[in-house]
This record gives C-alpha cells, structure tokens and sequence, in this order.
C-alpha cells in the first residue's frame, strides 16, 4: 500500500482556524533584570564577541557563519557546532578549540545568570577565577570585562560591608505573586473554590525545579543561606535578615536533609499550608504521600502547585501527558520554550466546549538574552517551515524514490533492451541472469547486504574466510572501517588476509568506508595506546600496496555509496561460484580462524606473554573468559590449560610478579663525576 505523507503547517488556513477556535488566555510577564545582572550580562556579551572575533580570525578558510553571539545563547548551539565543525575538527589547531571551549563556558554562564541564584552563580563564577584555568583558557580570563564580571558577580552575594546579603532572584517575586495573590484573586472572581485549583509551574531543567521547590518551601533567604553552605561559600559575617538563621547553621551544616537525587528530580507537588507558620515566606509544603502516585491519584479537596520540567527524564511527551492527567486551570511558563507553546496550544484546542479554558502566564526577563533566544527560535521555527515549503515546490522525486537519496532503491533492476535476430530460433528473448554476490555470514550485521537487496542484486550467505565480499570470479572485497583497519594492521592480519585474496582472486579489493559526516582521520576509538599515529598507518598502508601490487584501496563514504560501487561493478561480469569459494575457504590457516573469532588486539596481547605459543594459544583463549580471570588462576590451572609444567610456570610468574621500587642509594651514581682516561675530574 502506497500511503502519501502531508504536511499541514502552521499557517496553513484549516489549522489556524482549528487552533484559533479555542486559545489559551495568555499573559505576558515581563520581568526586568537587577542593575548587576545587566552589568554581568553586558560583560559576557562583550567576551563572547571577542571569543567569536578571534576564532573567526584564524579560521579564515573555514565556513562559520551560524557561529556567531546570537546562535551561542540559543538551545541548538551545541547541534550549530557539530554540523559546522565535526568533520574538520581533526583539522583544527590547539587554539580554536580552547575558543570553541570557551563558548561553551561563556554560553553555560549567560544562562546560569538568568536561571540560577546568585549565590549559585557567584560560586560557578569563582572556578574560573584560578591560576589553574588561566593556563588553559584562551585568553578571556585577562580581560577588563572578565574583571568586572567577577567584581559584580560577587557583589550580587556580598553587600559593601562584606556581610552575605544576596539579591533574590527577579523571577521569585513574580512568582510568589502569581500564587499568594494574583491565581487567588481570579478565582475568588469566578466563585469557585481555592481547594480545587491546579496550578503547573513549567521550567527548563531539573535544578531549576529544584530551585523553584525549595524557594517556594524554605522561603528565599532561608534557601539562600542554606545554598551557600552547600556552595561551600566564606561567610564572615551575616546582614541583619540573616541573623535568624544562626540557630540554623549547625543542623544545617552537620545533617544533609536532601540527598543528590532529591536535588536532581524532574517533578515537585506542592500544596499550601494547612497552619500559618512563623515565616512568612514558607508558604507551601510537599506532598510526600503521593510520591509514587500518579497525578490522577492528588485529593480534590488541596490547591496543587505542580512543579515540572518541559521534558521529564528526557521524555518529550511528558509534557502532554501531564497536561491530560493534571487538567491545570493555570500554566506558568517559568522559562520559555517553544515546544511547550506549541503542545499547551494543541492541549486548548483538544479540550471539549464545556471545560473552561487555562489561562497561562508568561514569565520573561526583559531586553535579555532570554527573550533573545525565544525570539532566535521562533525567526528558525519560521524559517524552517518557509525552507520545507520551498524545497518539495522545485523537488522531482520519481514515484518509485523515498525522496531520501537519488538512489534507485527498486526490487527489481531495469531489464536493458537486448536486440534479437529473429531469423535465429524463431527470435526467442534470451533469459537474462540476475546478479549475484556471495556474502559472508558475519557482514550481515552491517547494512550493506540489505542495501545490495534492495538493488535488485541476490544474496548467498555463505562463511568464507577469503574475503567479505565476492562480486565475481576474479573481484573479492575485503570491507573494513577505520577502526578495523587500524587493528588489522597493528595485529598483522589484513597483511594475511591480503596474502590469500592474491592467491585466490585476479583483483583483490581492499575496500575502507568512513563516515562523511564525521573528521575523517587514521585514527581508532577503541585503541588506547598512542604507538600508532596517522603517519605510522600511512606507512603501513603504503607498505602493503608495494607487496601487493594488484590489491586495490576503494574509499567508501556510506553503506549507500559502497552499495552503488557494487551494482557498477557487476554489471556485464558473471556471477561467482558458491562452492569454489567455499573450497577456497577451505583452505585458510588457523591464525585466520582465531582472529575471527577473538578480539584481535586482545589475542595478540596474550599471544606476547611468556609462555604463550601458537600451539596454546587457542587453548587459552577458549578457557580463559577475560583478563582478570587469567590472572586468579592458579599455576596447576594454567598447567591443564597449557599442557606443559615450564611454559605454565613462565605465564604464572610474569602474571603474579610484583614490581618493587629500585633502590636509590644502591643506583645512585656520584654527581658531577667523570672518567676521562682513568682520572677522575670533580666537577665544582
């Protein structure tokens, strides 16, 4: 069944009447920022506009153009730096890597100054102010911007006396009015009752809905008193609001009341209090009972203030789910995000007639980076949606294409026309062969035999050890990635397996696919020794092709394109012989069979061990399960494995020696001494 995919954008007529139907009541807050925090962020602009002038400055020959200051403060900007600089990143020198780290740093501390408190930020500041940092940053550090933010950063925690006297987040104050006042106040409007009304706070991360539960909880100062102490903080002295907490220090100090997950959880559920207490900012309490509940589960008869992120434990439909479950009369938006715009939109526009629709309240710095990135996200979202709709008008993709790639991914191959005499026989169309590749059993975890499927070509999967691939009598494909191809070299292997492609094939392929969407360089992952560098892998490389010099090196860059090299490949050559690869097969060595069937750089390793032959070699590896195994066998295990007393003795004593420290005094020679015929020369 053909099925015919559509895509109804925003703007499109039938979905903004459908969504217009029935909006959300929305309510902007704009909150504008402490004369510190302007400072603090006019500071961090200026140094990511210097980071970014001078990386752009000596990668002249490199495109970085999304990099810039507005893409750095946005959500994507680590997916912007991967698709810019991921496949030349080898490429890049020590130095435009400390900038493209020093983005990163700059980036998280910009949004911690609007997300975090300031004894929170003040202390994420300080450990960049480190003679230890500043031999490895690019720079910034020496700044005067740098020297302001560090000043002004600690003047938001540090009053003129140097008492601790941190500012309170501007967002808090708004916050606590919405709830105290303003969300009261609209209810007592609508003749409804307090007890029943729910209210979902949104935000960004799980620290923020940390943050958010303790302010609402503690109350703001008692949360920042007891932050500090956390931050590992100096506290000379306390401001006068704070000498309350002095009782406080030592339970605060010497118990741990909130374990490491508890500051990591992604959801909070709070209710008011039942008691007035004695301060007044602890508003709100926890509710613990339904700790493993589900949020259909919450008694009716309590106001709910629901704490959560927009994608719980990575989720992206946590979002909607809560929203069905919970059915909050009230939505804060904490942080923006535009993905939970666009599901609280759908949440509206799915509600029947009869249930009142939610008012949500927009919380926004003003004339800062964060509304900055909201408005940088909506121009994208803009812009994605305009680039989609311009691309399928001039796209021609053929019915029989998925319109992923220009490859003809069809069954069945294009029958050529073939031109028949009719005097002949009656003019009888010739049966025309399909193509066939012989496949090793073990490639079938790659995509390539399915690729080769789907280009009409038949499979035979048979265990070969000559070879992955055999596309006809003469042309064997040895496949190996970057990485296999640095282990085959290093073991010897690919030096043995090429040895028998010659003797077999007349055109032996050595074929190496990379990714071309990553930096292409002779170097693997998985090898943690540092003995062998792209110039030593050159060499061998190059070596190789001067012993064999009928051996072929094809680079592939995808499955696909190795795919299309084999369908060129076969056309107009006959089709391999099963069983004549199979008897060829038939007669690899044993080394070829142990390096199938164990990890090549592992078996090598234990084949350099004393007392390890090529006779026992096997054995060891079949009954050995790892590393660590070996070495709390015994020397009577090792001599049933071995078969022989001296070699289990050597593999039993290079295992279990302990290596002592040289003596100093006994290797210590006399200073400034020298023999120069016989004499002995002091030096003074």
């Amino acid at each position: 069944m053909h099925l015919e995919f559509l895509y109804f954008f925003r703007f499109h007529g039938n979905i903004i009447k459908c969504l217009k139907s029935r909006q959300a009541q929305v309510e902007e807050l704009h909150v504008p920022l402490t004369s510190n925090m302007n400072n603090i962020q006019s500071c961090l602009l200026d140094i990511m506009n210097y980071t970014v002038k001078q990386l752009k400055s000596i990668n002249k020959n490199i495109n970085l153009q999304e990099i810039t200051t507005e893409n750095c403060i946005t959500k994507k900007f680590h997916k912007i730096l991967q698709s810019q600089l991921d496949c030349v990143w080898h490429q890049l020198s020590t130095r435009t890597k400390e900038y493209i780290q020093d983005l990163k740093i700059l980036r998280t501390m910009i949004i911690n100054l609007i997300h975090d408190d300031a004894v929170s930020f003040y202390a994420l500041v300080s450990k960049y102010r480190t003679p230890e940092y500043a031999q490895v940053n690019s720079g910034w550090i020496l700044l005067d911007s740098a020297e302001h933010l560090f000043r002004l950063a600690r003047g938001r925690v540090y009053n003129s006396k140097n008492e601790f006297d941190p500012e309170l987040a501007p967002k808090w104050q708004c916050l606590s009015d919405l709830l105290i006042k303003e969300i009261p106040d609209e209810v007592k409007k609508k003749n409804e009752s307090l007890n029943s009304t729910k209210v979902l706070i949104l935000c960004l991360d799980n620290k923020t809905c940390s943050q958010l539960n303790h302010f609402l909880t503690l109350g703001a100062n008692k949360y920042l008193f007891y932050t500090a102490f956390r931050r590992d903080l100096t506290i000379n002295a306390v401001s006068s609001k704070y000498k309350n907490f002095n009782d406080d220090i030592s339970q605060l100090s010497g118990e741990n009341p909130e374990s490491e997950a508890e500051f990591n959880k992604s959801n909070y559920v709070l209710t008011q209090v039942t008691q007035p207490v004695d301060n007044e900012d602890s508003m709100f309490e926890p509710i613990t009972e339904i700790e493993n509940l589900d949020l259909t589960q919450i008694e009716k008869d309590k106001p709910i203030i629901c704490i959560q992120t927009f994608k719980q434990n990575g989720n992206h439909l946590s979002l909607e789910q809560t929203l069905e479950a919970l059915r909050p009369e009230y939505i804060i938006l904490y942080h923006s995000d535009v993905a939970a715009v666009r599901q609280i939109e759908l949440f509206e526009a799915r509600k029947k007639s009869e249930e009142a629709m939610s008012k949500v309240y927009f919380l926004i710095h003003d004339k800062t980076v964060e509304e900055q990135s909201y408005l940088t996200a909506l121009r994208r979202e803009k812009q994605a949606f305009e680039l989609l709709i311009q691309t399928k008008s001039i796209m021609v993709v053929p019915s029989y294409q998925d319109g992923k790639t220009d490859e003809y991914f069809n069954l069945n191959v294009e029958e050529s026309e073939t031109t028949n005499d009719t005097r002949k026989a009656g003019g009888q169309n010739q049966v025309k062969e399909k193509p066939v590749v012989i496949v090793d059993m073990r490639e079938f975890r790659s995509d390539l035999p399915s690729l080769l499927h789907k280009r009409g070509i038949n499979i035979e999967p048979v265990t070969i050890t000559i070879g992955d691939y055999i596309l006809t009598p003469e042309i064997c494909v040895e496949r190996k990635s970057i990485s296999d191809l640095i282990g085959s070299l290093n073991s010897g292997r690919l030096y043995t397996q090429c040895t028998h492609m010659c003797r077999a094939y007349t055109r032996p392929i050595l074929l190496i696919e990379f990714d071309q969407n990553k930096p292409f360089n002779l170097q693997g992952s998985f090898v943690v020794s540092s003995d062998l560098s792209g110039a030593d892998i050159q060499q061998k490389l190059q070596l190789l092709t001067i012993h064999f010099p009928r051996l072929k090196l094809v680079w592939s860059p995808s499955p696909y394109a190795t795919a299309e090299l084999f369908y060129e490949l076969k056309q107009g050559r006959k089709n391999p012989n099963v069983e004549e690869a199979i008897a060829l097969s038939g007669e690899n060595s044993i080394d070829d069979i142990c390096y199938e069937r164990y990890n090549a750089l592992i078996h090598d390793f234990v084949h350099k061990l004393p007392g390890v032959t090529s006779k026992n070699i096997t054995r060891i590896m079949n009954r050995g399960i790892s590393l660590d195994h070996l070495i709390t066998l015994s020397q009577e295990s090792l001599y049933n494995i071995l078969e022989n007393k001296k070699e289990a003795e050597m593999l039993y004593s290079i295992l279990h020696i302990k290596a002592k420290p040289s003596d100093s005094k006994k290797d210590e020679k006399p200073f400034g001494k020298r023999k120069f015929g016989g004499k002995v020369f002091n030096k003074k």
